[in-house]
């Protein structure tokens, strides 16, 4: 192989990595299960110039998704994603399938699905209304095809007596 042939394969699994933060790892995925966060709302989007804190990962509301995407400079998008109806606040238009929102100094942009919707979250002005549009409509779902998976069983300790409160016996002596 020559080394031209070389420094091109190198080039290549470099850029192949470019632009691949929105990914989650399996270990943090399992962490925002754990949580009580539902598979098929575990989300990821690409947004230029920002990458997943992973982190940041965790639960909201009963159980939903949340995550922060940061910049080099500090700034910060926050997507939540959650069951229900969005219940818009504050300066609300209809954009496509979603809703673009001002607030109280901040943007958002809801991307609505049947069951569930995505929110993008930054400080007014911080990303351009359509690249916030775009990254929320592209949320993808990070775990498998998305189809929810079934409410984990309650787990079996085999340890506990079977009448009783388990409490150990402590016999009470002088002043007790």
């Amino acid at each position: 192989m020559s080394l031209r042939s070389l420094l091109a394969l190198l080039a290549l699994v470099v850029l192949s990595g470019c632009g691949s933060g929105s990914a989650l790892s399996q270990a943090v995925i399992d962490q925002a299960t754990r949580q009580g966060v539902a598979p098929d709302l575990i989300y990821v989007v690409d947004l230029p110039g920002y990458e997943l804190a992973e982190q940041s990962v965790g639960g909201v509301n009963e159980e939903g998704f949340g995550a922060v995407y940061t910049a080099p400079d500090g700034k910060q998008v926050e997507m939540r994603v959650d069951r229900g109806p969005y219940t818009c606040a504050g300066t609300c238009e209809r954009d496509g399938d979603g809703w673009y929102t001002e607030h109280e100094g901040r943007q958002e942009y809801v991307a609505v699905r049947p069951d569930h919707y995505v929110r993008l979250i930054c400080p007014a002005g911080q990303v351009d209304r359509a690249v916030l549009k775009k990254a929320a409509e592209g949320a993808r779902p990070a775990v498998g095809d998305g189809t929810p998976a079934p409410p984990p069983s309650p787990v079996e300790r085999g340890d506990l007596p079977e009448n009783g409160d388990g409490a150990p016996i402590q016999p009470t002596g002088p002043g007790g």
